[in-house]
């Protein structure tokens, strides 16, 4: 696979990276563990986990792996910090939540997140780790503080490069005034281009790299969804099926999802590779993380890595995901 450089930094990753979000709720052990080995026997090194996944489950089993299937030096590990995870209160004779139910709260003060990069060094049972990002604005702490957070971490050799999740132009732009931004992880896809109007150009000027996330749009773009819902997708959930409805009921998510399927069958390929290629190749992209629920759709994703997409191809399809 792949590596590229992340911004102007000289960090090196895969340009595919592994999401374990669905580690220890729809991904069990045994099947994380059969895509970590088939990830980096595929020469993917980045893989992406936090504390908040699952509750805590996806670290976890990360960790249970590490060492035993693959050796910590073989890997890019990025690490969310600033949400912390809680479980709904079990109620009298009830039975005790999933992890799927937890939920999380934003909390970015110095207290915290030296306390989460602490405990997830621990468990994953390194002493340091390759990108550490703050996962969400924290209003109620000040913009200095994290930032002399993140330098503490730096200095002190437990984290090699500072990154952020989910922050606008402007939250990126503040932070970068005060610390090194190495990485900034957004959504970003055919259906979710937002990113390109102020949050790539504020990257590219503060030299950090775009990770992308939900290339798939939550599995939309794989074209799955165009004979209906089938039983054992995010759409049949009731968690997440009204977001994802809605979007498939969208003119132009439809024009999309046809102009990747006649793409695909022009290439030989899946609506998932050429989907994942043009994320892939947008300026300023260093890499996207893709989560699979198992090997199945891995193996798809994996197979996106060796896809070259025409220039004729990504120019119409450019044009088809415009917003007017």
């Amino acid at each position: 696979m792949e590596q590229r450089t992340v911004g102007r930094s000289g960090l090196r990753v895969s340009r595919i990276g592994l999401a374990t979000h669905t580690w220890g709720s729809r991904t069990d052990t045994e099947t994380a563990a059969a895509q970590l080995i088939a990830f980096t026997e595929a020469g993917g090194t980045l893989v992406d986990t936090s504390p908040s996944y699952s509750g805590g489950a996806a670290q976890r089993i990360l960790a249970d792996l590490l060492g035993d299937l693959v050796s910590r030096d073989e890997l890019v590990l990025c690490v969310g910090a600033g949400q912390v995870p809680y479980l709904p209160a079990v109620p009298a004779g009830g039975e005790p939540p999933m992890p799927e139910q937890a939920r999380v709260t934003v909390d970015c003060s110095r207290r915290t997140l030296l306390r989460q990069l602490d405990r997830t060094l621990l468990e994953l049972g390194t002493d340091h780790l390759d990108l550490w990002q703050v996962t969400a604005w924290d209003t109620a702490t000040p913009l200095d503080e994290i930032a002399e957070t993140l330098q503490y971490a730096i200095r002190s050799g437990r984290v090699r490069y500072a990154g952020v999740r989910g922050f606008t132009a402007w939250q990126l732009a503040s932070l970068a005034a005060r610390t090194p931004v190495t990485a900034v992880q957004t959504p970003y896809s055919l259906l979710s281009r937002g990113a390109e109007d102020d949050t790539v150009p504020a990257a590219t000027h503060h030299g950090a790299g775009i990770v992308a996330t939900a290339p798939l749009a939550a599995g939309i773009l794989t074209g799955k969804y165009r004979d209906g819902v089938p039983a054992d997708s995010r759409a049949a959930d009731e968690a997440t099926a009204a977001e994802i409805r809605g979007r498939l009921d969208d003119d132009r998510a439809t024009a999309v999802v046809d102009a990747l399927v006649t793409a695909a069958d022009g290439l030989a390929t899946s609506p998932l590779a050429v989907a994942l290629a043009w994320v892939r190749d947008r300026p300023g992209v260093a890499s996207m993380f893709v989560g699979a629920r198992d090997m199945g759709q891995l193996t798809g994703v994996l197979a996106a890595e060796t896809l070259e997409l025409p220039r004729a191809i990504a120019a119409a399809l450019d044009d088809v995901s415009s917003t007017p």
